[in-house]
């Protein structure tokens, strides 16, 4: 046996126990253990069944991404599978935690399964621009019937015991001591003589999608809008659809073949670093992982708009109290109304029960007393994006805030040194910066002031966790890292305007490219008067924005900015009076309007971005490049399967992006495209931002 996997005889049952802290992954070791546990149980005429279980947490939750573009190590997982399946001995797998993706092809490839009711069940390898390699698209068709498979498979999302008996993937959820309760249903078939249920070997329920391409075709047509872009989904698609037409063997010849295509593809390159990159934006070099948090147990929030609402159900969602703090009554009512009418709306689609609805609502108090955020542990402001506001907020907070509570900001743009120098404890003042809507976005840039204390910093990170948001540290500047990046882009994107591009032109080259949507539609939805409130405040001009606002075309809130927008529906139809407004600029500054190729539009929006990153690793205000591009997937749509703006510039080489950068200089004497220096650097190096 190796040191992660323990044989174990309990009367006529062997059980093999893998021990591979955190998540039992499948590592050489492991696999390693299991092969030779089985060969050691095989021939042992006092072992008639064999149980597979694992110590810690969890079940074995996946292979060991470590070892992806390395030489395969023996024993292979097929090899393990093909032993646990072709055994002459009953294998029960007795699991809890998760089963994921190689570890449910364990699962599968034994004769049976039971789990807790808390296990979950899923092979999540299309996030990560794979598909299940080791059996798992061949087998759990076999098991759970074609169309639950492509659910499972493409979506990559796990599903509970409870679905997972009901559909055949276990046969019994258990209770009670998991090993004990997995000897005993191996006891049960022994003397039930139950026969070996090989899955490779079950027919019926692929036959029933047999001869049924339509089954394949109208998924394809219900996942289309969600995949667009990604290569994965469909290879799953085709391997689903091998298991129904082609013998087992032949249709893991054709899984080998559709996993290989995709181990090579640049998208799944992209979604693994992207992976890395998730869990590397975590760690932060001068507040090691053992930095004593405070507990948060109660939370306050200073306004009820849009963004304090959905902070709120951030942290009701999460189970902890919170109170929100409104100026008037009638603003308060408001915004819980609002609050409550999107946790009814989730119920109504199935994702929370009324219960679920009650509970949280219970969870958020909403009052106009200031006094009442004296006993919260963390409060986070949320009014408008206006300097003198914020700072009168925090003198009026450090007043009657506990000594030790956390003070956090939710600006998108402002100087958090400054907001906190109105306050006599810098050192607890935070920006968390979360995005709109501030229930659904994942990402949260907190913002470290220059007094922001280490526990201070550790707290806003391991709140961001607790309440499901993947939280990056950033310093402070003007817009912190993600805003900063996209007002390069912005720029330029009024500048193609001007220049002879048109609004839905520059948005289309940027949802081809794989964004969800383009600025100027990203900007309907936001809200223009959003920019134009900060803009007035800084004495910054920009003459297309700042006309359509004048004329009350704030965006979708109010049928029209960039675009129009029919009553109810948020698809942007071109507008003729924004086309206007557009030339009668462009012919003030005495611009000649010309046609504009998607390459030179594509190139003038993301290049600027890259080269504002490069700014800003340089200045130390983000930890690492990657944690610049999982903001950007995060909070702003990045395709993850280009894996974020500085691994794509990697990708496709800083010399030809610098190189174009000062083509473009030459050719319009302007400075803005002057290459950073760190780009300018590493371009001549043959280097890249992410270490290549």
């Amino acid at each position: 046996m190796t040191e992660s996997v323990d044989l174990d005889r309990r009367g006529p049952v062997a059980v093999l126990t893998v021990n591979n802290p955190p998540v039992n992954a499948l590592s050489r070791h492991v696999r390693q253990g299991l092969h030779d546990g089985l060969k050691q149980a095989a021939p042992d005429a006092g072992v008639h069944a064999v149980v597979i279980t694992c110590a810690g947490r969890t079940f074995i939750a996946g292979a060991d991404i470590t070892e992806f573009g390395k030489p395969p190590a023996e024993p292979s997982l097929h090899a393990v599978l093909d032993l646990i399946e072709g055994g002459s001995k009953p294998v029960v797998a007795a699991i809890h935690g998760t089963a994921l993706g190689g570890g449910l092809e364990v699962a599968l490839a034994c004769h049976y399964r039971v789990g807790v009711k808390a296990a979950r069940f899923g092979l999540p390898e299309v996030k990560l621009g794979l598909l299940p390699g080791a059996g798992g698209t061949q087998r759990l068709p076999r098991v759970v019937g074609a169309p639950k498979a492509l659910q499972m498979i493409v979506s990559g999302d796990p599903i509970g015991a409870d679905e997972a008996l009901a559909h055949g993937l276990i046969d019994e959820v258990v209770e009670g001591d998991l090993a004990a309760a997995g000897i005993a249903f191996a006891d049960k078939v022994l003397r039930e003589k139950r026969p070996l249920r090989k899955i490779r070997d079950l027919g019926d329920k692929i036959a029933t999608a047999r001869g049924k391409p339509e089954i394949f075709a109208e998924f394809r047509k219900s996942v289309a809008r969600q995949t667009r872009g990604f290569r994965a989904p469909e290879n799953c698609i085709k391997a689903v659809e091998a298991a129904v037409t082609l013998p087992f063997d032949e249709g893991l010849k054709r899984e080998r073949e559709l996993f290989l295509e995709l181990l090579d593809s640049p998208e799944s390159k992209a979604q693994r670093y992207f992976f890395f990159a998730e869990r590397e934006a975590a760690k932060i070099p001068d507040v090691p992982a053992d930095t004593p948090a405070r507990e948060i147990r109660k939370a306050a929030v200073i306004g009820a708009g849009t963004m304090g609402g959905g902070i709120a159900m951030n942290f009701a969602n999460a189970g902890i109290p919170v109170t929100v703090v409104e100026v008037a009554p009638d603003a308060l009512d408001r915004g819980l109304g609002i609050v409550r009418r999107n946790y009814e709306a989730t119920a109504s689609r199935g994702r929370i029960t009324p219960a679920d609805v009650q509970r949280r609502m219970a969870l958020i108090h909403g009052t106009t007393d200031w006094n009442a955020v004296a006993d919260a542990d963390i409060v986070i402001e949320a009014v408008f994006e206006e300097m003198p506001i914020k700072k009168e907020v925090f003198a009026k907070l450090d007043a009657i805030a506990k000594p030790d509570a956390v003070l956090a900001t939710n600006t998108s743009t402002l100087d958090v040194d400054e907001i906190a120098s109105a306050t006599r404890r810098p050192e607890s003042v935070i920006g968390t910066h979360f995005f709109s809507p501030a229930n659904v976005m994942r990402l949260l840039e907190n913002v470290r002031g220059a007094r922001s204390s280490k526990t201070t910093v550790a707290t806003a990170m391991a709140v961001g966790r607790r309440i499901g948001k993947v939280p990056v540290l950033v310093g402070v500047c003007y817009g912190f890292v993600g805003n900063r990046m996209l007002h390069q882009r912005g720029l330029q994107a009024e500048k193609l305007i001007l220049e002879g591009a048109l609004p839905h032109q520059v948005d289309k080259v940027l949802t081809d490219f794989g964004f969800p949507m383009g600025p100027f539609a990203m900007g309907d939805l936001a809200g223009l008067d959003v920019g134009w409130r900060i803009r007035k405040g800084r004495g910054v001009k920009s003459p297309v924005a700042d006309r359509i606002c004048e004329l009350g075309r704030f965006g979708q809130k109010t049928g029209a900015g960039y675009f129009r927008y029919d009553k109810g529906d948020r698809t942007p139809i071109p507008d003729p009076d924004v086309e206007k407004i557009i030339t009668e600029v462009a012919a003030e500054q005495s611009i000649v309007r010309r046609h504009i190729g998607d390459e030179e539009i594509r190139e003038r929006l993301l290049y600027p971005m890259v080269n504002e990153g490069a700014k800003i690793l340089e200045e130390k205000i983000a930890i690492r490049a990657s944690d610049i591009d999982v903001i950007w997937v995060y909070g702003y749509g990045w395709p993850v399967y280009r894996g974020g703006p500085m691994f794509w510039a990697d990708a496709i080489g800083l010399r030809a992006l610098r190189d174009r950068m000062l083509a473009l200089k030459k050719q319009t004497g302007d400075a803005f495209w002057t290459p950073a220096p760190l780009l300018d650097r590493l371009a001549d190096a043959g280097k890249g931002f992410l270490g290549g």
